[in-house]
C-alpha cells in the first residue's frame, strides 16, 4: 500500500528541497518506487515537464532523483512573482490567472482539490510520496485555507517531520517555537524532528537535541552535517547563488535581476573550474575585464528592464561592448537586448511600450500564448547539439534575427549580432548540453573540462543520500510514512 511522508521546515530555506532530494535518492536506492510532491511553490525557477506544463525546479531535481521524468503532478500549485505583490498562478502545469496576495488567499481553497487529485494521483503509481512543505507551518496566520503545509497535512492525513536549521542560529526556539503556535490537530501530525545545516562537531549539541526532545515531546531523528557539495545541486532561491566563484580564468558575469527566472541555466558554467562566474548584486558595477556579460531570464521583461537601468547596467552594458566583449541574453534577457518591447495588452504589468537596450535589431510584442516545451537544437556556429526548453511568452522579430543562434528542427531561432559577440536566445538549459558549453566556451578562450552536468548531479545525489543515511536516521524516517 502506498505511503507518504512530509517535510516541514521551522523556517523558511531550512534544506527541504535537498532533504526531500536526498531522501528520494535513499528510496530509490533501495528499491523503492518514490516520488516527490510540492503542493504549493513559490519560484520563478520552473522546468518544463514532459506533459508540457510547469513545475519548480526542485521538483525536477527531486524527480532526477528518483528516476523519473518530471510530472506537473509532482507541483500543482506554481506561483510565479511577477511583483511584490502579484503572481503568476500556475495550477497543473498551466497559467490560470495573475493575482495579487490578498486575492490569492481567497482562491487558495478552490485549489486544493487539484492538490489532493495530483497527490492521490502520485500515491497510485508508487510506493512512497515524499512531500515538501513551504516556508514554516508557524506562519499561522496564513493557516485559514493552506494547502501548503499544515493543511495539506491533515486534509490528506500525512505525517510531518519538521526540520530546523542550525546554522542560522537558534534553532530550539525554531522548533519549540512552532509547536507553541500551532493547534493541538496540527501538532498531532508531527511525528518528529531532524536538525540540518550543523557545521563542525554534531556531539557538541547532545545536550541542546536532548533538551528538545524533552521540552517538545517529539522524537528526535538526528543531527545533519552541513553538506559541503550543495552547490553541485540546481538551487532554486536566486538567494542560493553564489555571489562570486573561483576568480580565475573566463570572466563570466551575470546580472542579478530583481524578478530573475531559471537561473539554474548558469548551473553548468559554475562547475567548470576554469569559468570565473560572479552573479553582480544591484548596484555594482560590471567589471572591466569581463569576457561575457548573461542577462538572465526575468518573470517582468519591463520591469527587470527598468531595474537594470536604475543600477547603470546599461551604461555598462555600452562599455563593455566597446571593449570588445560578449553579451548573451536568455529570454527575458534577450528581450531586453533588443530595440522595443512592447506590451499591448499589459500581460506582464500595465500596458506600454519602452524602448530595449539596442544591442540587438529585435523587437519583442508580448502575447498571450505562453510557449512551454522541450527542444532539441542545432548550434548554428559551432553545429553542436544541444537540449533545452522554452518557457516565455513574447515573440521577437527583426534584421538581426537573420544570423539564428540556433536551429530547431530546421528552424531559425534566437539572434546574433554582425560581429556574433551578442546573442540572444530563448533556450533555457543550453549550457547542461556538454558539447555545446565546451565550444561555446572555448570560443571565448576558455577551457570547459567537465565531461558530463548530468553525470555530476547524479553523482552528487548519490553522496547525499550517503550522507544522509550515514548521519541520521533514514530507517526511521521512512518507517514514519503512511
Amino acid at each position: 500500500m502506498s505511503r507518504a511522508l512530509m517535510i516541514q521546515g521551522a523556517g523558511s530555506n531550512v534544506g527541504k528541497s535537498m532533504l526531500v532530494a536526498g531522501l528520494c535518492r535513499v528510496a530509490r536506492n533501495r528499491g523503492l518506487s518514490v516520488a516527490p510532491f510540492k503542493p504549493q511553490n513559490m519560484s520563478n525557477n520552473a522546468a518544463v515537464t514532459a506533459d508540457g506544463g510547469e513545475i519548480g525546479r526542485a521538483q525536477a531535481l527531486q524527480a532526477q532523483a528518483c528516476g523519473l521524468e518530471p510530472h506537473t503532478d509532482m507541483n500543482p500549485i506554481l506561483l510565479k512573482p511577477e511583483t511584490d505583490v502579484g503572481a503568476q498562478v500556475v495550477v497543473q502545469g498551466r497559467r490560470l490567472t495573475t493575482c495579487k496576495a490578498r486575492e490569492y488567499s481567497k482562491l487558495k481553497p478552490r485549489l486544493m482539490e487539484s492538490v489532493l487529485d495530483s497527490f492521490n494521483r502520485l500515491r497510485d503509481q508508487h510506493d512512497l510520496v515524499l512531500v515538501e512543505g513551504a516556508g514554516s507551518p508557524a506562519e499561522v496566520n496564513l493557516r485559514a485555507g493552506d494547502i501548503a503545509n499544515m493543511g495539506f497535512a491533515c486534509a490528506a492525513n500525512v505525517p510531518v517531520l519538521l526540520a530546523g536549521d542550525i546554522d542560522r542560529g537558534g534553532v530550539i526556539a525554531q522548533i519549540k517555537g512552532t509547536q507553541a503556535v500551532l493547534d493541538d490537530q496540527d501538532n498531532a501530525q508531527i511525528k518528529g524532528f531532524l536538525i540540518n545545516k550543523f557545521r563542525g562537531d554534531p556531539s557538541l549539541f547532545e545536550d541542546g537535541y536532548k533538551l528538545i526532545e524533552t521540552i517538545t515531546g517529539w522524537q528526535g531523528y538526528g543531527v545533519l552535517p552541513f553538506f559541503a557539495d550543495a552547490y553541485k545541486l540546481p538551487a532554486e532561491d536566486a538567494l542560493d547563488l553564489p555571489k562570486r566563484a573561483k576568480g580565475q580564468g573566463l570572466r563570466v558575469v551575470c546580472l542579478r535581476l530583481s524578478r530573475i527566472a531559471n537561473f539554474d541555466d548558469l548551473d553548468p558554467l559554475a562547475q567548470e573550474p576554469d569559468v570565473d562566474l560572479t552573479m553582480l548584486s544591484p548596484g555594482e558595477a560590471i567589471p572591466g575585464d569581463t569576457d561575457l556579460v548573461i542577462l538572465p531570464g526575468s518573470k517582468s521583461t519591463r520591469g527587470d528592464l527598468a531595474f537594470l537601468r536604475a543600477q547603470g547596467w546599461d551604461i555598462d552594458l555600452q562599455a563593455h561592448v566597446r571593449r570588445g566583449g560578449h553579451v548573451l541574453g536568455i529570454c527575458g534577457g534577450y528581450q531586453m537586448l533588443g530595440s522595443v518591447i512592447s506590451d499591448p495588452k499589459g500581460i506582464e504589468g500595465p500596458a506600454g511600450r519602452d524602448a530595449g537596450l539596442g544591442l540587438l535589431q529585435v523587437e519583442t510584442e508580448m502575447t498571450d500564448d505562453k510557449r512551454l516545451t522541450r527542444v532539441t537544437a542545432r548550434h548554428a556556429d559551432s553545429g553542436t547539439e544541444m537540449s533545452g526548453y522554452e518557457i516565455h511568452i513574447g515573440r521577437s522579430d527583426g534584421p538581426d534575427r537573420d544570423r539564428p543562434f540556433a536551429f530547431v528542427d530546421g528552424t531559425a531561432e534566437g539572434a546574433q549580432s554582425g560581429d556574433g559577440k551578442i546573442i540572444g536566445t530563448y533556450l533555457h538549459g543550453l549550457f547542461s548540453s556538454d558539447q555545446f558549453r565546451k565550444a561555446f566556451v572555448e570560443r571565448l578562450g576558455g577551457t570547459s573540462s567537465v565531461a558530463s552536468y548530468a553525470q555530476t548531479v547524479d553523482e552528487t545525489l548519490d553522496a547525499l543520500a550517503d550522507h544522509m543515511g550515514h548521519h541520521i536516521d533514514v530507517d526511521g524516517i521512512l518507517a514514519m510514512a503512511r
